[in-house]
Formats: structure tokens, C-alpha cells, sequence
């Protein structure tokens, strides 16, 4: 299917779904795009059209590296959860992430630089193919998160995060960005090292991947180094074994036992980290098996993942009742619950008719929501207009008629 001229490259590239490339100056430029989704995820059909891309790209002789990014506003939000569904051995989850590892490992040992352009939001298995590029830009912007998130549907990341990712930022720093499901804005992203550039825009950031690219045309990536060591060192570093020492007693009193992806989280870092790095991914997707097939994440993914998404496509909305927006409600009384109520109601744009037995009771309900936004000005998470913005939907009333 490739070959080594740079046309059939780029011809078996954009044979391939998902994917469209271009070259520029001899580097290739290879966008995600799944035509069938809102946004790109790592799913069926994905794996192996990766592979032949890597593939192609290697082979190209004539190609000086590689940029991978998106056709869409966001770069791949992770893994397509459905699919797990379908496992039933830890062979099927074992290899499932295995073969997606052997062509990112492939890729960072090529000898040729790869740089991941990422659009916007870079979540879970999208995190980590940025991970296994030599150089990672994304565009500063609000819409942008990155992290490692699968530990909220009790997974682990199988990709190759809690191998790449304590090696990149050092073990206690990724420990708490995968056990906690931390997402970052880009600029937080750069701070810890978790990428390496952020760009105004698109053109920037592509003009930035392309220079990059020029001035390192053998790219390598740190672990894969003479002398390499994890910063603030490996699981045997002193530091680290205190560390080690108390995190799972921590961890146990958070979840009581009955969260284990934590604790695999944990071990596949430990025993990550002392080893060499394609030991310590085979060890991950091994640690990545028992978690998908345990019937905490079972559970967990049924719950928050399938049912909820049913319900937000109106799998429960009873037929004939056409779709309404609400835009005010009523509280009867304006204690501790009515007053939290209140606030929360009116802080998502609805306006709240506050109702108590005495107008000072339901005064004080709306004080309430003084209070916290005061609060939140003084750590500047809000403004004066915001706080008043809020506080003018809240109307504090002893009248059932207002209710009207």
C-alpha cells in the first residue's frame, strides 16, 4: 500500500478514513477528521488506519517529519467508550491498547521529528498520542482542555499516560493530574511542561510545528536517551518512596476500596518508573485489563456514560410533550435549601421568586447569595456586575402571588 515516493505516500494516506494529508516543504501534514462524529475518537477502524499511516510516513524517505493535527475544533477527545463495552477477556483489552501503543512507539523512534498540532481539546487517548509526538503546540484558548480523565469512568489511561506522562512531568505531578481526572487549560498545560508551545491560532501554530520540525530534523524523545532520568526521580528516589509510602493510604480514605482504578493508576506508575519504557507500557495495558473488566468500571460506564447519554438524547422524555425551557422558578422557603437553591437557579439564568413566611426570612435567604459571590470576588473568580447581574434575578417576596 505505501511506497517510498512522496506522492504514493500522501496518495495512501488519504485512502485511509479519518484521515487527509498534505505536504508542505517535505513535511507531512496529517489532519483528523471523522466525517461520522462532531468531534474525533479514538474507535473502531481507528487503531489500524493509524498504523498504516505511520506506515506510510516512515517509509516516505523523502519526508522530513511529520505534523498531526485536526480538521476539527478540537484535537480527539478520547477513547470511544462504547467500544468497551464489547470486551469480554483481558486479551481483547490487552491487545485493544497494545496495538494503538505499537504504532505510537513506532512513530517516536522513526528518527524523524513529530510534532502534535493540537486544535483545541486533547482528553484521554488524545492526550496521549500528543504524548508519544517529540513536541507538543496547542492554541491558547478557553475551549482547550488537556488531561487524562479516564479515572472518572474508574479506567486508566492505555495509551501509554502513566508511562510517558511521569517521565515528561515527574511521577507526583502526573499522579495527581490521572488519579484526580485534572483537565488543563493550555497555559497551565505549559507551565508544567505537559506541552511544550501554545499558538494565537491555527496558521501559528502551524507555522510554529514547521520551524520546530527544521531545527530538530532528529528528533528523539527523553526516555529513549542516554542517561535519562525522571524528573524529581523514579519510584526508588527517596522522595518518591514517601510519597509512595502514604498516597495509597490517602487514596483508600477518599474511596474506602471501592475505586480501584486508583490504586492501578498507582501501580502501573511504580512499576512503570523502575523499568524501561516498553516494559512499562506492556505493564500498563496490563494494569488497563483489570480495570476494564471490573465490575466497578462496568458499572460506573453504564451509569455515567450510556444511561446518561440517553437521557440527554430525551431517551426519557414522555411522547406528545413538546420541549420547554424553563425560565423561572419558585421556592417555597428561603432556609438553608431554598437559599442554596436560589442561588444555584439563579446563577444558571433562571429567575427565582424567593418565598418565605416573613420578608426578612426570605431577605436573608437571598443574602445568602451575597454572601458567596462576595466571596468569589475576593478570590477574583467574579465581578461587581456579575454579582449584581445575579442578585437582580433573585426577588425575595411573602406573596403567593408572585408564584403566579
Amino acid at each position: 500500500m505505501t511506497t517510498n515516493t512522496a506522492t504514493d505516500s500522501i496518495d495512501a494516506i488519504n485512502t485511509l478514513a479519518n484521515f487527509s494529508a498534505q505536504r508542505d516543504d517535505d513535511i507531512i501534514i496529517v489532519a483528523i477528521n471523522q466525517s461520522a462524529r462532531k468531534m474525533n475518537v479514538i474507535g473502531d477502524g481507528f487503531t489500524d488506519a493509524f498504523a498504516a499511516m505511520t506506515d506510510s510516513f516512515i517509509k516516505d524517505e523523502s519526508a522530513k517529519g511529520l505534523i498531526l493535527t485536526s480538521a476539527k475544533d478540537s484535537f480527539v477527545v478520547g477513547a470511544d467508550i462504547d467500544q468497551l463495552s464489547n470486551i469480554e477477556t483481558a486479551q481483547q483489552a490487552f491487545d485493544l491498547v497494545e496495538d494503538l501503543k505499537s504504532s505510537l512507539r513506532k512513530l517516536e523512534t522513526s528518527g524523524k521529528p513529530v510534532v502534535a498540532a493540537m486544535t483545541g481539546t486533547a482528553l484521554g487517548g488524545g492526550l496521549e498520542l500528543a504524548l508519544a509526538c517529540h513536541y507538543r503546540i496547542a492554541i491558547d484558548s478557553p475551549k482547550t482542555k488537556l488531561g487524562l480523565p479516564e479515572v472518572k469512568l474508574g479506567l486508566l489511561p492505555g495509551g501509554g499516560g502513566t508511562q510517558r506522562l511521569p517521565r515528561l512531568v515527574g511521577i507526583q505531578k502526573a499522579l495527581e493530574l490521572m488519579t484526580q481526572g485534572v483537565e488543563l487549560r493550555a497555559k497551565a498545560a505549559l507551565d508544567i511542561g505537559l506541552i511544550d508551545a501554545t499558538a494565537t491560532d491555527f496558521d501559528d501554530m502551524l507555522a510554529q510545528a514547521k520551524d520546530w520540525i527544521k531545527a530538530n530534523p532528529k528528533a528523539q524523545q527523553p526516555w529513549d536517551k542516554k542517561c535519562f532520568k525522571i524528573p524529581g526521580g523514579n519510584s526508588m528516589h527517596p522522595k518518591v518512596v514517601q510519597m509512595f509510602s502514604i498516597a495509597p493510604a490517602m487514596a483508600n480514605q477518599k474511596s474506602h476500596g471501592n475505586y480501584p482504578a486508583i490504586t492501578h493508576i498507582m501501580s502501573s506508575v511504580f512499576e512503570g518508573c523502575i523499568v524501561d519504557i516498553d516494559t512499562g507500557l506492556e505493564l500498563e495495558s496490563r494494569f488497563f485489563a483489570a480495570c476494564v473488566l471490573s465490575p466497578e468500571s462496568r458499572n460506573m460506564i453504564n451509569t455515567l456514560w450510556t444511561q446518561l447519554n440517553s437521557i440527554k438524547k430525551g431517551q426519557s422524555r414522555p411522547d406528545g410533550i413538546e420541549r420547554y425551557k424553563t425560565k423561572k422558578v419558585g421556592i417555597l422557603g428561603a432556609g438553608m435549601m431554598g437559599a442554596g437553591i436560589a442561588y444555584v437557579s439563579a446563577k444558571a439564568g433562571l429567575d427565582v421568586v424567593l418565598l418565605d413566611t416573613e420578608l426578612a426570612g426570605a431577605e436573608k435567604g437571598k443574602a445568602y447569595s451575597t454572601k458567596l459571590l462576595d466571596k468569589a470576588i475576593s478570590r477574583k473568580r467574579s465581578t461587581e456586575d456579575k454579582k449584581q447581574a445575579l442578585l437582580n434575578r433573585i426577588h425575595p417576596t411573602v406573596s403567593y402571588d408572585d408564584l403566579a
